[in-house]
């Protein structure tokens, strides 16, 4: 599965899990944009990690819930991938956990925007660009919360599931195109969006999953570039679970 002359875009590619991805695609020979909002210790750790890959990491900074400057960051895409983008991996995330009764309207806010609202953003211009080459891959990266719900995750699990109907219409709308669309469904992940559970939620997650571990960072970029390859031409409108059999 060799990405060498395509250009993917991963939001929230410089740590947690979009690091993962997109270090995935450059080792296959991508060239990646890996976007970022707040954590620029983090970028500027990855940019200095990624110098090995001889300029084919690039970054950009913006928030994928503001419109106007995901539509700057498209227009700089027109001007720099003259050959379009080929893979698209809506990954940025946010929780802001509480029980619903507790939740403020900012929470809800927050957390539908970030992972709904920017996704849908990205996913719009992303259309535009790979109408005329009649050719891409957009992928969400979407949780299992979106099927089965969490306590006190309901402005998370409520985006995650609006991701899956939105990858669904968006896969039948642009199928004749050659454009495939799909979700990815990490169960629990070692990465930071864990470092703020207690001890004894990490137990009682790690004790629902049949495979009694947390996936790694590589086990869910794996899966992702399965589905953004050539190969996977015949699959779209799907959710591939990575959960450890959830």
């Amino acid at each position: 599965m060799s990405f060498a002359g395509q250009t993917v875009i991963v939001t929230g590619g410089t740590r947690g899990l979009g690091r993962a991805i997109a270090l995935d695609f450059l080792a296959a020979g991508a060239s990646v944009y890996s976007t970022w909002h707040s954590n620029e210790s983090a970028a500027h750790a990855f940019a200095q990690e990624c110098e090995r890959y001889e300029g084919r990491l690039k970054l950009a900074r913006f928030d994928v819930t503001d419109y106007s400057a995901v539509e700057a960051f498209w227009r700089r895409i027109d001007s720099e991938a003259t050959d379009g983008v080929q893979v698209l991996v809506n990954n940025s995330g946010l929780r802001r956990d509480r029980v619903l009764a507790l939740m403020t309207p900012e929470e809800w806010q927050a957390v539908i925007d970030t992972n709904l609202t920017g996704g849908f953003y990205m996913s719009r211009f992303a259309v535009h660009n790979m109408l005329t080459r009649r050719y891409g891959r957009i992928l969400f990266i979407t949780s299992p919360a979106g099927e089965h719900g969490f306590e006190g995750q309901a402005n998370y699990s409520a985006s995650k599931a609006g991701q899956v109907g939105m990858m669904r219409s968006l896969a039948r709308e642009v199928a004749k195109r050659g454009i495939t669309v799909n979700c990815v469904a990490p169960g629990f992940v070692d990465t930071e969006l864990l470092a703020d559970l207690s001890d004894d939620a990490k137990k009682q997650h790690l004790a629902s999953v049949p495979l009694k571990r947390f996936a790694k960072v590589e086990e869910v970029a794996y899966a992702v570039r399965c589905l953004a390859s050539r190969e996977a031409s015949y699959i779209t409108g799907t959710t591939l679970a990575v959960d450890g059999g959830l």
